[in-house]
């Protein structure tokens, strides 16, 4: 299996393979506590100068079905006609980018390979780094023929509340926050209710990515999830944020801290959390999911 991070150097030696499709995915996420719009794309960057050959796609617009109020991913025919578009088929590897330290290009990835597209990978380091080292940018638009991706749906990559509920009952899956400290304990909140799903550990974002934008080594990874109680041999692991973008990239650091059977909560918080039903906690507690899982049996 190839590894779903390529570095700069890779991909620079690779930017002219007619069987590689590069896309940009630049944008910005705000804190809950700024003023509204808290999420922002960067087209005009784009348009400035990008990686050669590089197509932007907007990461809260192209690939997320109109009206979701979680911001769903498109369902399977918008999804096809985007990558039709962009001349990815099944023949093509995919490369993503952004200036989040990865989050948007994940969210891209995850789609990707929950409609069976898996030769997908994430530059490592992403624009920060591409630009820091002074590598090739262009502002000219790519034209691609249009192709025909088949979406086949890998439902074992998407978790629905229903599955969550399920869980909770059963005590059968690890659930991992990767929100902020402060919106883990309820402190703030981009849903009406704050706090966290029960049971759930909190593992922020932050803390899996290295100085560069790149992602911290494999042994640092384990090291920190091993710390925060996530259990690297679960059966069953669902990840969530607050619309099921950053909890794409704590998927990634999983993946190459060694744990399988991962699951990524769509609907995250901003679904959760708006439902008065659904049951939460707050507050800062920790521990891990082996003791966690005996306090719900």
């Amino acid at each position: 299996m190839k590894s779903p991070l390529v570095t700069s150097d890779w991909l620079e030696s690779h930017l002219h393979d007619k069987d590689i499709r590069i896309i940009d995915m630049r944008g910005a996420v705000l804190p809950p506590s700024e003023p509204p719009p808290h999420y922002l794309t960067d087209r005009a960057g784009y348009d400035e100068a990008h990686i050669p050959s590089a197509a932007f796609v907007d990461w809260q617009v192209d690939i997320v079905e109109p009206g979701s109020a979680s911001n769903d991913v498109a369902l399977a025919g918008r999804f096809a006609a985007l990558m039709g578009g962009l001349g990815i088929d099944e023949d093509k590897r995919v490369v993503i980018y952004d200036n989040a330290a990865s989050m948007f290009a994940c969210r891209l990835r995850w789609a990707l390979r929950y409609y069976g597209h898996e030769d997908v990978a994430i530059l490592d380091g992403g624009w920060q780094k591409w630009r820091a080292e002074r590598r090739p940018v262009s502002a000219e638009l790519p034209q691609f023929a249009r192709t025909v991706f088949v979406p086949r749906v890998n439902a074992e990559l998407k978790a629905t509340s229903e599955d969550i509920m399920t869980g909770l009952d059963l005590g059968a899956c690890q659930l991992i926050d990767v929100r902020s400290p402060a919106e883990y304990a309820g402190e703030t909140s981009r849903a009406r209710h704050g706090g966290h799903i029960p049971s759930a550990i909190n593992l922020p974002r932050g803390a899996l990515v290295a100085e560069d934008m790149t992602l911290k080594p494999a042994a640092e990874l384990r090291q920190i999830l091993t710390e925060r109680g996530v259990a690297l041999d679960a059966d069953d692991s669902v990840l969530y944020c607050n619309s099921g973008v950053s909890a794409t990239y704590g998927m990634l650091a999983m993946e190459m801290a060694g744990a399988r059977n991962l699951r990524i909560y769509d609907g995250s918080w901003k679904e959760w959390g708006n439902d008065a039903a659904s049951p939460k906690a707050t507050g800062a507690k920790r521990g891990s999911w082996e003791r966690r899982r005996e306090t719900l049996k």
